[in-house]
């Protein structure tokens, strides 16, 4: 993601067509370094976030309110004073870079016409919002930086506003053909590190762009750049700015499946394999990528003592599980045992007694075996020891393989738990997993659960349409499983899973025996595939199988079945292209 001038260009753009003559008519300041305006403009009331936050500074038109203190902050109470009210007469990007400049008209106590600056600085952690009177005195900021914070410029009321450092950079309008490929491209940097080093506004991700249309390698070196492909790039980077002097953007979100990868104010054409949807307002791509982000932030937050818990359960199990599968492997060789012992007892009688060994052959494949045997003893009482020392490890091998099969299980059924984790969207899907957890026994109930009380909150199954028209649905946990494959599915109704794998239960709908068209088998294959532990694997085998086919062993983990009728398929983990029901 990149904030970039790219993207601030177009938001001047649209604020210029929306906000240019509008009236302020409400003033808010809802955080310490955020305010909102609220302007009035041709019958339309729009809400202009600005952010100088230092992770995430943002300038965009919301639709969101947000609760503002009882009482106005300083700088709040400072810009209602000045421009509330105020009409926006213009609004401008510098020199192509990440600033926005709010020119706001207003009359003064006396009566006169006067203009001030309401400058928004995007520039990380030295993001600001300035106000600035007709002179360029700083009247006040958000922020106040002294020369204690910084020693190339201070931003304090009463001192002259000057602009942030250009870092030896061009806007993109102030380069022609000549520049670009004798200054930008002589630099000895990879291409697309010289290109955004050079020109004001431009982004690591608007540079990798320029590349890839210019079909030029964004790591290459700029010394091993032939003439046709520095030609190439001269005309990618004339065509792109010539676009965006022209007002001419395509505002879009790449999705990785169903998470949010990168925005641009410019066609993505890199992450033509993914799924990129266009938006008509650049304001709007801003409002749904950092809603989802942020949600995803939010649940990741959330889930942290989850996770903690069942990381923490994972490693316990997988360790004992570790030590049980070693004390079976010291339990491989029991058979020898009672082999000696059988032997000892056949060909003991050839012997005279005070011997060390007994060399005989072993009739279970007719080769020759020496056996070690204790010579205080007799054939018998080397018999019974080699007897004893293989029901001992029988006994063990049959203890240990009943504990690992119950380890295992558990071992599974914790990988799951994370799996669900990792696909949880909400806080509801968080409370389904932590009533899973009390009732399987890895959180301690405070009595508020009871196994079997109605829960409070609930999520529903992803909901998905095949492209032959079929409902298909996938189970965001354990519980949700069950419930999809025992209470929901019909017998009739096709179950997917991903094979040997922690993942999600798949159930497509149908009707009677009606045939399911093989792109639906697909589409529900990659749905198991992605909803699954092998998520980032090029391709998971899938099992699928009628659900009259499922069976739930008495006392199993939630989410365990075991079916065996099924047939396989192979299916990458990519959901693009599939419609979820809303």
């Amino acid at each position: 993601m990149a904030f970039d001038g790219v993207v601030i260009s177009n938001i001047v753009h649209d604020l210029k067509e929306r906000v240019t003559n509008g009236r302020i008519y409400k003033i808010q300041q809802p955080e310490a370094d955020e305010i909102i305006l609220v302007i009035k403009n041709n019958k339309e009331t729009l809400r202009l976030l600005i952010s100088a936050d230092a992770s995430l500074p943002l300038v965009y038109i919301t639709e969101d309110s947000k609760e503002s203190p009882l009482t106005a902050p300083t700088f709040c109470m400072l810009l209602r004073k000045h421009i509330g009210n105020g009409r926006i007469v213009e609004v401008s990007q510098p020199g192509f870079e990440r600033i926005v400049e709010l020119t706001i008209e207003h009359l003064d106590e006396m009566g006169d016409l006067r203009r001030k600056r309401l400058i928004v600085e995007l520039m990380g952690k030295h993001s600001n919002i300035i106000f600035v009177n007709e002179d360029g005195t700083i009247i006040d900021s958000i922020k106040h930086i002294s020369n204690m914070v910084s020693s190339v410029r201070e931003v304090l009321p009463g001192r002259e506003y000057v602009a942030p450092p250009a870092q030896d950079k061009r806007s993109p309008y102030d380069i022609d053909r000549e520049y670009f490929v004798n200054e930008i491209l002589g630099k000895p940097l990879n291409t697309a590190k010289a290109i955004y080093q050079s020109v004001s506004g431009v982004s690591p991700l608007i540079a990798e762009e320029l590349c890839f249309r210019a079909r030029v390698g964004g790591s290459d070196s700029t010394a091993a750049l032939s003439g046709d492909e520095k030609d190439r790039l001269w005309d990618t980077f004339f065509s792109v700015f010539e676009d965006i002097k022209n007002g001419r953007y395509a505002p879009c979100i790449v999705y990785d499946n169903k998470a949010p990868k990168e925005y641009s104010a410019i066609r993505l054409s890199m992450y033509s394999d993914l799924n990129i949807e266009e938006s008509d307002s650049i304001s709007m791509v801003l409002r749904e990528y950092y809603k989802k982000k942020a949600v995803e932030s939010r649940i990741k937050q959330k889930s942290v003592d989850l996770r903690k818990i069942v990381s923490n359960a994972v490693q316990r199990e997988a360790k004992k599980l570790d030590l049980q599968l070693q004390q079976l492997k010291d339990t491989e060789d029991r058979e020898k045992f009672r082999i000696y012992g059988e032997l000892l007892n056949t060909y003991g009688y050839s012997l005279k007694g005070g011997e060390d060994k007994l060399i005989c052959i072993n009739y279970y494949d007719d080769k020759e075996v020496t056996i070690p045997l204790q010579k205080e003893l007799t054939v018998n009482e080397n018999s019974q020891k080699y007897f004893a020392k293989y029901n001992k490890k029988k006994r063990t091998f049959e203890a240990l393989t009943v504990l690992k099969d119950e380890t295992k299980a558990a071992l599974d059924y914790l990988l799951s738990v994370q799996n669900s984790l990792s696909i949880a969207e909400s806080e509801a899907d968080l409370a389904e997993i932590k009533e899973e957890l009390i009732g399987s026994g890895y959180i301690k109930s405070k009595g508020s659960f009871k196994k079997g009380a109605k829960r409070k909150e609930k999520s529903k199954p992803f909901h998905f349409i095949s492209s032959d028209g079929y409902h298909m649905y996938v189970g965001r946990n354990n519980l949700q499983n069950d419930y999809l494959s025992f209470e929901f599915a019909k017998g009739n109704d096709m179950w997917f899973h991903a094979k040997k794998m922690p993942g999600s239960h798949v159930i497509v709908k149908r009707e009677s025996n009606e045939e399911i068209p093989d792109s639906t088998y697909e589409e529900a294959a990659r749905l198991a595939a992605y909803f699954s532990s092998g998520k980032t694997a090029p391709k998971v085998e899938i099992d699928y199988t009628e659900k009259k086919q499922l069976k739930k062993p008495p006392k199993a983990n939630p989410g365990f079945v075991i079916y065996h009728t099924n047939y396989s398929m192979v299916a990458e983990p990519d959901i693009s292209g599939i419609t979820e029901a809303d």
